[in-house]
């Protein structure tokens, strides 16, 4: 049945953070939780978690209210909750006790976990003693290492190198192959494009954008043209009131009105000899449908 959240509100005095919001995930993967700073994601993951009380609304896991006793989840905050002046390993072996693991089972994982991440030479350290990415990757150690059914990671990749970052998106994915849920909140919109099939985008408390991904995309026209020549086609451009964003060697990124002009433009161009070694369509990213949604 999975994770199912209906018409839930959340208030702090006078204050809205979460506005009647609703989504399901029916089924394990990757699920996407946006919005700006103070939009209500942090009190909609904290409610998911049963950190928080809801006013009104339903949050249940599979087919049950979801409560803080009851839940198997992982959660690593955005916010660091590691104790700086602990080493990591007593670190470790102390979450995974309170989540209800034995001692000789959590040093199994501990040591697997700690391996996989590649952090195994800091197991005697202090916290303190860590970079902020290995810091990152031993509160998702702590995220994971009871094998919860649904995982929230909050940031995920913050403070990662591109090194770093593609392995705990390896990790990430060998969850979903274990059939985990998901749910992922980032700035970081390639990230979300990359791993999520579903979205919800807040804003002040509201959905203002939610449902698949792909199909949230699709519905949007084409607003970039990308095309690449073996000479400068700057002229043909501006002869059909195009407007060229970028140009670096004649490799142009153009604003188009609609597919029907990027096509002409394309003919035209052909029918003067002129090798194109690029045409491409695109979308508005992520990114783009994000702002158009909040940027106010």
């Amino acid at each position: 049945m999975g994770l199912k959240v209906e018409k839930v509100n959340k208030k702090f005095g006078e204050k809205v953070a979460v506005d009647n919001i609703s989504f399901k995930m029916d089924k394990p993967g990757i699920f996407g939780l946006l919005g700006t700073n103070g939009a209500g994601k942090t009190t909609t993951i904290r409610m998911l978690l049963g950190i928080l009380k809801k006013d009104t609304g339903e949050i249940t896991w599979n087919g049950k209210q979801v409560e803080r006793k009851q839940v198997n989840f992982g959660y690593l905050p955005e916010e660091r909750g590691i104790y700086p002046k602990i080493k990591i390993y007593e670190q470790l072996l102390y979450f995974a006790e309170l989540k209800g693991m034995k001692k000789e089972e959590a040093s199994k994982e501990i040591d697997y976990w700690m391996k996989r991440l590649k952090v195994e030479e800091y197991k005697n350290l202090q916290a303190e003693k860590l970079s902020k990415g290995n810091q990152q990757k031993i509160q998702f150690i702590i995220a994971i290492l009871h094998n919860p059914e649904l995982i929230v990671l909050d940031e995920p990749f913050s403070g990662l190198d591109p090194v770093n970052t593609e392995l705990l998106k390896e990790v990430i994915l060998e969850l979903v192959e274990k059939e985990r849920y998901i749910i992922m909140s980032s700035h970081q919109m390639s990230s979300i494009e990359e791993f999520c099939s579903d979205i919800l985008i807040l804003n002040r408390g509201k959905t203002v954008l939610s449902g698949n991904l792909k199909e949230i995309k699709d519905s949007y026209p084409a607003r970039t043209l990308e095309i690449s020549s073996k000479q400068d086609i700057s002229t043909y451009i501006k002869e059909m009131n195009m407007n060229i964003h970028k140009n670096i060697d004649n490799n142009y990124e153009i604003m188009i009105q609609n597919e029907e002009q990027a096509h002409t433009l394309l003919k035209k161009l052909i029918e003067q000899g002129i090798k194109i070694t690029k045409f491409e369509l695109k979308k508005p990213s992520l990114n783009d449908i994000f702002i158009e949604k909040v940027g106010e």
